[in-house]
């Protein structure tokens, strides 16, 4: 294998033998398979569309493609062979939707690449090898490092697009102009550009297109659950049964809220799903109990602590310890061997489990966090904000966002944030906030010094945050 997607990766050059994420050679090699058909499909699908034929089922299947490939989403590789297999199939269903195009427009099929014609072998011992051939290793071999680096940077940024095209198609927030540059993007690949001007050039028009779709994204979860609100969050369990809900979708926790309420289940966030407190049409419901614990890479020894049911929305996973195999459950994208994994919106098997669990056997405490200091709740503070930086008493924002890892040394951000001045403060998003959501900053003439702007999900809304600071300064 050879994977370098993540900054997890093995010397930060590459994991050649096994993923430090967890990931074993042949969902490596699955995966390479599942996004060269992918790109194969994205051939015919764009030359479609520019016949004026679309289909949303290939849209949606290639974003959640995407999706399926990103880090700590999918270790499954016999799940993932079944997504290769339904891709191939897609593929043929964009190959006759391009060919009824042609014939209608009375023209020629243009004969095209390997990518578009490619076809699994029966054996997955077989299929594994030919992955081999896909690897970037190999790319780099015959086209160079850099040009093939600039082409996994498009990817990349592909793939985080496409995970939060996912979660706003899930809401039924969608565009076709986003799908149809998916295709665009994807069949540009397939051409093995090397010219790094251009190759700078698309890098920049997928950052485009992920401001775009996390806009979107915004969209989605505002309208839906009304914009985030400055929330108290407790985070000490109570007594009770409890649920842990992980990930980023806010469907599958609402959903779950609905079927939990009046049994007397407690329901937890954990990591990137803490800021969904701060949603009203959220918050609403009594036995959204609090946060438990903290980042993604802690969540293996708080898992195991924790004495309920676990629910993996999206990404993130990391190798369920057996301690808490039999009561964690997957949904959506994510996937682990041997996990049970919930299709739909039937928590029947997740609640069960809680029910059978011990639950918590007494209140911890009363110990708060404060989240939901989105773009629209800072609108609402900016006259104070205005009035605090003119009268000298409010120096300047810092932003500590992004995800965290387990690497010694990341204490960094919590010393960093320890010795910001007090006439400064701290927009923090996504799980790096883990290492200083808990201290206690106090505030600027009411401003707090800390403000949770949400998960990485909502990137977009520190963006809306500083065109509203540089608006109000002119």
């Amino acid at each position: 294998m050879f994977c370098y997607q993540c900054e997890q990766t093995a010397k930060q050059e590459g994991c050649t033998s096994f993923g430090v994420c967890g990931k074993d050679p042949e969902t490596a090699a699955v995966q390479d398979v599942l996004i060269n058909v992918v790109k194969g499909l994205s051939m015919y699908a764009r030359r479609a569309r520019d016949l004026g034929k679309t289909d949303q089922e290939l849209n949606v299947f290639t974003v959640q493609a995407l999706f399926t490939t990103i880090t700590n989403v999918d270790f499954n590789a016999d799940h993932i062979e079944k997504v290769v297999q339904k891709a191939v199939d897609l593929r043929e269903k964009a190959k006759n939707m391009y060919i009824e195009g042609c014939k209608e427009a009375g023209k020629e099929p243009e004969e095209l690449g390997e990518p578009a014609n490619w076809q699994p072998p029966e054996k997955f011992e077989d299929l594994v090898r030919e992955a081999e051939q896909m690897q970037i290793d190999r790319r780099m071999e015959a086209l160079g490092k850099s040009e093939v680096g600039l082409q996994e940077l498009i990817l990349y940024g592909l793939k985080g697009a496409a995970s939060y095209t996912d979660h706003a198609q899930i809401l039924d927030y969608e565009e076709e102009d986003i799908y149809a540059r998916f295709h665009e993007f994807l069949d540009y690949l397939t051409t093995n550009p090397t010219d790094i001007e251009e190759l700078l050039g698309k890098s920049l028009e997928v950052g485009k297109l992920n401001l775009e779709v996390m806009a979107l994204l915004d969209s989605a979860h505002t309208e839906t659950y009304n914009h985030p609100e400055p929330t108290e969050v407790e985070i000490e369990p109570r007594a009770g049964k409890a649920i842990l809900v992980s990930g980023h979708d806010l469907k599958d926790l609402k959903e779950l809220l609905e079927q939990t309420e009046g049994t007397g289940i407690n329901v937890y966030t954990h990591s990137e799903m803490l800021p969904a407190h701060g949603y009203p049409e959220l918050n609403k419901y009594a036995h959204l109990a609090g946060n438990y614990g903290g980042a993604w890479q802690d969540q293996r020894r708080e898992f195991d602590e924790f004495p309920g049911s676990i629910l993996m929305t999206t990404n993130c996973i990391q190798k369920p310890r057996d301690s808490y195999k039999d009561r964690i459950f997957t949904k959506g994208r994510v996937s682990w061997p041997g996990v049970e994994h919930i299709e739909g919106y039937d928590f029947s098997p997740l609640i069960e489990a809680a029910q059978k669990a011990e639950g918590f056997s007494e209140d911890a405490g009363d110990k708060s966090i404060t989240v939901g200091f989105g773009h629209n709740a800072i609108a609402g503070v900016a006259d104070k904000v205005v009035e605090a930086v003119e009268g000298g008493d409010l120096r300047h924002f810092f932003l500590i966002g992004g995800c965290d890892g387990a690497k010694p040394g990341r204490n960094y951000y919590t010393e960093f944030a320890e010795a910001l001045p007090e006439d400064c403060v701290i927009l923090t998003l996504a799980c790096g906030k883990y290492r200083f959501n808990k201290l206690d900053f106090g505030d600027i003439g009411g401003i707090p010094r800390l403000l949770d702007v949400g998960q990485c999900n909502d990137s977009y809304s520190a963006i809306k945050t500083a065109l509203l600071l540089a608006d109000a300064f002119d």
